[in-house]
């Protein structure tokens, strides 16, 4: 029988014993609840049975069933259930009653169930006032939850919720079984009633009969009005509880488990007749159906949510290993994109910072949003602390989970500079192995001669004056300090922020490189000129006077097999001045490594490199350049001021050494194309030297725009020449010299051979662009481990993959870094040259640098149509000040704290970078803290860090700022 429906006034006997056995059921049901709720007098089952079945039928009440009330007490009640007791116990013991007996427990079971009933609509009451105190005290007291105390108070919520379910569903099952029992001892009451009456006869049990009937349809006409009147007061109830619920779930966060509203912690069922209830028991009641309606749901709800991320979870552990680290790099993304989202609008306010400002910084504050926090940006420091905080609670993916490690086994199947070449100069070693903290070291000007030009290798002034020779020009070459400068150098006053590519290579600020010789010397001959607050650049050049662009399709008209960006990629210019052939190459898919000395010619390369051209400061001299054998595409001098024929053409032999078999040298110079008796002379040793070296005259060819003159030579593609030639001056290299090697080794005047085998570099010509920039080169064999120990194909391969996720997913876009303001670039250990290659469809340029004592892998830079040089970063680099727009550093500084000191080389990078420049390093998290250390002193803005795993990364901006003082004089 359905609880409050209506049903027809016709009974039958059958329909009378029916709804008595319902009322029983409830009667026992609220016995139970009653039981339930004073835990300290238990009232067993089979006693809650039998006085149920003797008010039912003795005095026939009309009995109304309540709700289920919610009591916010702990639930270990379940344990304590004594369980069922069988219902041969039940019936056997009340057949043994007597009448009178029954008569009597009536009386007392009455009383003792409306006092009962009583006592726990004043207990509902009660709770329900605690509820709503101790919900109204968690919405004023509970701080905000973190995220991830979020995420593990609703794991905790799940497993209560599944608590929960599995009580209600015990707690069903033991009142199903009360209600049988009931059903079982109406039975043997009615078996007991009937023999004690017997002697009534029919007449009493046909008028009893009546009695029931008429009895029941008061009881189902009451109970069809009062159900009308409870689904309106519920509906209203239900609205409110869904709100209240929502509201104490979003403002207090997890509950504890004494104040969950929604642990079932017993049911009261109380008995009597409609007359005997009060009103507000009635809707006390009512409300307490209506939550158990709620928090069902709500249940039902979080079953099906939990089932949902269950089942995501499984299917993100199945994704394949390539998937993962994709997902990982976008949370990667996530986290720095939200750690900078609003530093990338004030990335250049904040870098403008003068000194004036850095005194004054604490009384200034900048608001940065990250995610739902604010921070007092007080000073770099104070915003690089809060920001690893930020990131280091977040449950972020790991960032570096798809680097590659370096194996060790690979070191032994790679040679390095430092092995290759014989007189590598030793180098002091760090007695403080790189313990040493400098955070709060008090910087100071460099007190030079160069003053803001400074470059320590370059003008070394001491070791300068104690040279012996400068007739191989030794006086330019490099002469580094026994130790690197900790010093700072000065920023030319009126500096301004680079003007952006391509503008840049029309015209610059006279201010950032403030030299007017070169204008006055060759103005003329359009290489730069003053224009007002502007240095301007017309293209042109001393061979080129009407433009770069006409002279490179001069030169490929002359030979179209050179294929300027298909064929002939990588090229040399030798004397390069400001630069402009390389700087106008950049159309055609051309990278030039430009290189000139820093001479009386001011600031020449200088002016390349503000421009955005890459070029560095070196001279033919005495030493070997610091390039590989066998790597150039293309060399080009153009009136380069080089004496190519002396001394047995040293200087020509060192451009056959680092020019590709088959590839070209284009001379451009007066003695090509004049007959001044001096030009003959040079032309006549020019023309016998190549010729001993196999080089095989092209063509000479006149450009009559600029009245100038060309040689294009080509060099052999075997060793047939070389055998077959009488005078066997220049002699070849001897079989131990090697050709690679290129750090500090004198030049040799002899040639190498040309590899013949089909597995050596070397034998054949690289793919053409951009193809060659993907594929491994042939030479690279599958038997030969690679630097993170897999075969070095496919290691070139997996290095290429991991670095083009790196850069597109996080370095773009989540590092607020824009790219426009960003043209030089130098990858300071470059490996394979993933990083630059990652990065060529941007209109930047990288300068990749391989170390001294790493892995030689510059060929395969070279052979991919990239560049690079060798270098050793416990020296200074040979650039200008100010001269790159970011350096990117992968594991270097924990590998080079072993031979030198991290504070001279980070100097090191201040000099280098321009102001509002950026600097990003990935490496072992000790050594991302002696690092972050230091640009903190040096006033860069730290962006970001991050650190797991013993891995970490960081990210900053040069600032404006600069010392007041000035260091002792060396």
């Amino acid at each position: 029988m359905a609880i409050g429906k209506p049903r027809s006034n016709k009974r039958s006997s059958s329909s009378s014993f029916t709804s008595t056995i319902t009322t029983v059921v409830f009667v026992a049901l609220c016995v139970v609840g009653v039981w339930m709720l004073n835990s300290n007098s238990v009232i067993t089952p089979q006693n809650a049975s039998r006085a149920a079945i003797n008010t039912a039928s003795d005095h026939q009440e009309v009995i109304k069933p309540t709700t289920v009330a919610i009591n916010k007490k702990d639930d270990q009640f379940f344990e304590d259930n004594p369980g069922d007791v069988s219902n041969d116990a039940v019936s056997e013991e009340m057949s043994e009653n007597k009448p009178h007996e029954d008569d009597k427990n009536n009386d007392d079971d009455e009383a003792k169930s409306q006092e009962e009933q009583k006592r726990a609509v004043e207990a509902l009451q009660s709770e329900k006032e605690a509820i709503a105190a101790e919900a109204s005290q968690g919405k004023t007291e509970m701080p905000m939850h973190k995220p991830n105390e979020d995420d593990k108070n609703n794991d905790d919520d799940d497993k209560s919720q599944e608590e929960k379910k599995s009580a209600v569903e015990a707690l069903h099952s033991q009142n199903q079984a009360s209600a049988g029992e009931a059903i079982d001892g109406h039975s043997s009451t009615d078996n007991a009633n009937d023999n004690s009456h017997g002697s009534k006869g029919n007449e009493s049990a046909e008028e009893e009969e009546k009695q029931n009937e008429h009895g029941t349809q008061v009881t189902e006409e009451s109970s069809m009005h009062q159900h009308i009147k409870e689904t309106n007061i519920n509906q209203n109830q239900k609205d409110r509880v869904n709100e209240d619920a929502l509201q104490i779930r979003h403002e207090v966060g997890k509950p504890s488990s004494d104040d969950t509203p929604d642990k079932f912690q017993g049911q009261t069922l109380s008995a009597g007749s409609e007359s005997e209830r009060t009103p507000a028991n009635t809707i006390e009641n009512k409300n307490q159906v209506s939550d158990v309606d709620q928090h069902l749901r709500l249940q039902e709800q979080n079953q099906k949510q939990e089932d949902q991320k269950k089942q995501e979870t499984t299917e993100t552990n199945n994704d394949e290993t390539l998937k993962q680290e994709e997902q990982q790099l976008e949370q990667e993304n996530e986290v720095i994109e939200s750690t900078q989202q609003s530093e990338a609008e004030t990335f250049d306010q904040s870098s403008k910072q003068t000194t004036e400002n850095n005194k004054n910084q604490n009384e200034s504050n900048r608001g940065s949003h990250l995610g739902k926090s604010n921070l007092n940006q007080n000073s770099p420091s104070d915003i690089s602390m809060k920001k690893q905080e930020r990131i280091t609670e977040s449950n972020s993916a790991e960032l570096f989970s798809g680097i590659p490690k370096e194996s060790k086994e690979s070191k032994k199947a790679w040679s390095t500079q430092a092995d290759q070449s014989e007189n590598q100069k030793e180098r002091r070693q760090d007695r403080s192995d790189g313990k040493e903290s400098i955070y709060g070291y008090t910087w100071q000007l460099c007190n030079v001669t160069a003053g803001p030009d400074y470059i320590p290798c370059l003008d070394n002034e001491k070791a300068i004056s104690q040279l012996h020779s400068r007739k191989h020009f030794e006086h330019r070459e490099r002469h580094c300090p026994e130790e690197g400068p900790t010093c700072l150098v000065a920023t030319p006053e009126g500096y301004k922020r680079p003007i952006e590519w391509p503008t840049s290579r029309d015209k610059i600020w006279y201010h950032n490189v403030p030299h007017t010789k070169l204008a006055e010397v060759k103005g003329h001959q359009n290489w730069v000129k003053v224009t007002g607050e502007f240095l301007t650049f017309p293209g042109g050049g001393t061979q080129f006077i009407h433009g770069a662009l006409h002279y490179i399709d001069f030169i490929q008209e002359a030979v179209p097999n050179i294929a300027w960006g298909k064929h002939t990629r990588v090229i040399l210019d030798v004397g390069c001045g400001v630069a402009s052939f390389g700087g106008y190459l950049f159309e055609r898919d051309v990278l030039a490594m430009s290189f000139a000395p820093k001479d009386e010619h001011e600031a020449q390369v200088q002016f390349a490199l503000e421009r955005g051209i890459p070029a560095i400061s070196a001279v033919m001299g005495s030493q070997r350049l610091p390039f590989p054998s066998r790597v150039f595409d293309l060399v080009h001098c153009a009136r380069c001021r080089v004496p190519w024929h002396i001394e047995g053409g040293r200087l020509l032999l060192e451009l056959n050494r680092v020019l590709r078999p088959g590839g070209y040298f284009v001379w451009s110079a007066t003695p090509v194309y004049q007959t001044l008796e001096e030009d003959v002379q040079i032309w006549k040793e020019m023309s016998a030297l190549t010729e001993s070296m196999c080089w095989e005259l092209v063509t000479i060819k006149k450009d009559q725009l600029n009245s100038i003159g060309a040689a294009i030579y080509r060099k052999p593609t075997s060793n047939d020449c070389y055998d077959q030639r009488n005078n066997k001056n220049p002699p070849m290299c001897k079989s131990d010299d090697d050709p690679d090697a290129a750090w500090y080794v004198p030049l040799q005047s002899c040639m190498h051979h040309i590899p013949i085998a089909q597995s050596e570099r070397g034998t054949r010509w690289p793919e053409s662009w951009p193809q060659r920039i993907q594929t491994p080169p042939y030479w690279l064999n599958s038997s030969q481990m690679g630097i993170y120990g897999k075969p070095a194909p496919t290691d070139f391969a997996i290095d290429y993959e991991h670095w083009k996720k790196v850069v597109n997913k996080s370095y773009l876009s989540g590092l607020g870094i824009s790219w426009d303001n960003v043209r030089n670039v130098m990858d300071m250990r470059a490996v394979y040259g993933g990083f630059a290659a990652a990065l060529k469809d941007l209109k930047i340029w990288v300068m990749n640098v391989i170390n001294t004592d790493s892995p030689d892998t510059l060929p395969i830079i070279y052979e991919r149509g990239l560049f690079g040089i060798y270098h050793d970063w416990c020296e200074s680099f040979s650039t200008y000040p100010r001269t790159y727009d970011l350096l990117h550093a992968d594991h270097l500084f924990s590998r080079l704290r072993k031979r030198c000191k991290i504070a001279p080389v980070m100097a090191e990078i201040d000099r280098i970078v321009r102001p509002g420049g950026k600097l990003i390093v990935r490496d072992e998290s000790k050594t991302i803290g002696e690092v972050e250390n230091i640009l903190k002193s040096l006033h860069w803005e730290v962006h970001l860090t991050f650190s797991k795993d013993q891995e970490g990364m960081v990210s900053a901006q040069k600032s404006d700022w600069r010392p007041e003082s000035y260091a002792a004089s060396s």
